[in-house]
């Protein structure tokens, strides 16, 4: 008994002279610190594992890819607002404005467009500059150029589609330079002002139209909107706009010069 009694103070005090010692505890700050990270890490590996399994495709489906139908949407996109369809806007100035039905019997006169012995409402704005002199016509908005093709009597003609059923279409121009299926960007170059039998009297100019369903609306009216402001006239039945300026027919009263009101319905 007396052996054991003498072992067991020795032994602690063995203990207490270890603790003494400078690098015990350092020693055991690293190990717990050891441990404590190898948990973390092992932690982590175990969540991460389960988060694959729960949405498999390694999260694919979360970001459209591969499997994923959906297509991608370009969120940080700036909305574009209609602009002057040529590269100076200051230097230019509308020869014939759109007709507008609400608009007085002088001025609805004057946006009409003869042609023969036809007389139609202008179904967008003719554009020259004031110096007579030809100029580049560029895209009022981005979009797809959906049509390109010759025309004698319009002076040639190209459409853009900008989606939601809206399309600009440029007349009278020369020097093409886009091609259907093509993509445009804001202010690019199509074109360059020509002219038409169809407006003769315009000498060089451009004819646009801003069209919704295939209903012609008054571009001016939407220079500096959005593509979502194009609306499409409220009353289609009374509206000139609803005529096709592309179709030209002669008029059976050649001698007869149809009055502006005449025209409205038309």
């Amino acid at each position: 008994m007396r052996e054991e009694e003498k072992k067991q103070p020795s032994q602690l005090k063995r203990f207490k002279n270890i603790l003494k010692k400078r690098w015990v505890y350092p020693a055991i700050y690293l190990a717990s610190a050891a441990l404590i990270i190898a948990g973390i890490l092992w932690y982590q590996s175990v969540g991460s594992h389960s988060a694959k399994e729960k949405f498999s495709n390694d999260g694919n489906a979360l970001v459209g890819q591969n499997k994923s139908d959906n297509e991608a949407i370009e969120v940080n996109k700036a909305i574009e607002n209609f602009k002057m369809p040529v590269d100076h806007p200051s230097l230019a100035s509308i020869e014939k404005k759109f007709y507008d039905p609400n608009a007085s019997a002088k001025e609805q006169e004057a946006a009409l467009v003869v042609y023969g012995n036809t007389y139609q409402p202008n179904q967008g704005i003719d554009i020259t500059m004031k110096n007579g002199k030809s100029f580049n016509v560029v895209a009022a908005m981005g979009g797809k150029v959906s049509e390109v093709k010759e025309d004698s009597v319009l002076g040639n003609v190209i459409e853009i589609d900008h989606g939601n059923g809206v399309v600009t279409e440029y007349q009278s121009v020369k020097d093409i330079a886009v091609k259907e299926g093509d993509s445009v960007k804001q202010g690019e170059t199509l074109a360059k002002a020509g002219q038409s039998e169809l407006n003769k009297e315009a000498g060089t100019h451009l004819h646009f139209e801003i069209r919704k369903d295939d209903i012609a609306v008054n571009p001016v009216s939407y220079f500096n909107k959005p593509l979502s402001s194009v609306e499409l006239p409220k009353n289609n039945s009374d509206e000139s706009t609803s005529t096709d300026q592309k179709e030209t027919t002669n008029n059976t009263d050649s001698g007869n010069t149809p009055s502006a009101n005449e025209n409205a319905g038309e």
